[in-house]
């Protein structure tokens, strides 16, 4: 539920009022009795952290950044460590595969 700002025209009386979203504007100023109240409108909902909190440990390290950043500057990241794997199952391949040829020759 959202927090409206207020204003009465007649008296200057300004104030907050926790109301939901359907409810209808007030009309009525709480302080000189008036209907000369108005809602005012106002820059948008903040965030608000209910809970126990938040930590600094909630969020990623300073190291982690920079090895991230040094880590996306050299390339694609995780991709890196499939490439090397791959590459290496390809030269096991083309091993075996001259290995098979050699064993025909001798044939």
């Amino acid at each position: 539920m959202p927090t409206y700002d207020y204003v009465c025209d007649a008296c200057d009386h300004q104030f907050e009022l926790f109301q939901s979203i359907t409810a209808d504007p007030l009309r009525k100023c709480p302080e000189c009795g008036r209907l000369k109240l108005r809602r005012l409108i106002g820059p948008g909902a903040a965030i608000v952290f209910k809970g126990s909190g938040f930590y600094k440990t909630d969020y990623r390290s300073e190291s982690y950044k920079k090895a991230a950043a040094a880590e996306k500057s050299n390339g694609s990241g995780g991709a890196t460590e499939s490439k090397s794997s791959d590459d290496a199952a390809q030269s096991r391949g083309k091993e075996k595969a001259a290995a098979k040829k050699e064993t025909k020759k001798e044939n």
